[in-house]
């Protein structure tokens, strides 16, 4: 994570990991994240709420492991980087999102408990820490559409 473009998020899984692989082979997964924000109106003493949604993208190892893992509904931590995907419809419409990718995931431990299961070392052939980014040529489908990862 360079160029102070990282993020820390902290929240629900909205929909199941669906786990995806890349005509190169390389695993991504995604799910949806929604944050919550929480504060006290101080003219009216009133709770307010607010609610982000995000789309998350894993690769790698870290797509294999969130997809076991995870389920919706699920408290998570994730740290990674925003990036802004542009894609061109079959109908030549200009399309664009921002995605969260994560480098790392994590459940959180504020209301639950976990057990960690150490998966047997494998190799990525990216920097050996189990997430990252694609690699050159590598497409996925996003949106029932195959997309260019822009980087």
């Amino acid at each position: 994570m360079s160029n102070g473009n990282s993020v820390t998020l902290i929240g629900n899984i909205t929909r199941e990991p669906e786990l995806r692989f890349t005509p190169s082979g390389q695993a991504t997964s995604t799910f949806g994240l929604a944050v919550n924000r929480r504060w006290q109106n101080r003219q009216t003493q009133e709770w307010e709420e607010a609610t982000s949604f995000f789309d998350v993208v894993c690769w790698r190892e870290l797509a294999e492991n969130s997809s076991e893992s995870l389920e919706k509904g699920a408290r998570i931590i994730v740290t990674g980087r925003v990036e802004q995907r542009s894609w061109e419809t079959p109908d030549g419409e200009r399309r664009s999102k921002v995605e969260v990718i994560a480098d790392e995931l994590g459940p959180s431990l504020r209301w639950a408990t976990c057990q960690i299961t150490k998966n047997d070392r494998r190799s990525s052939g990216y920097d050996g820490l189990g997430g990252g980014s694609p690699q050159a040529g590598d497409e996925y489908i996003a949106d029932g559409v195959a997309a260019e990862e822009p980087f």
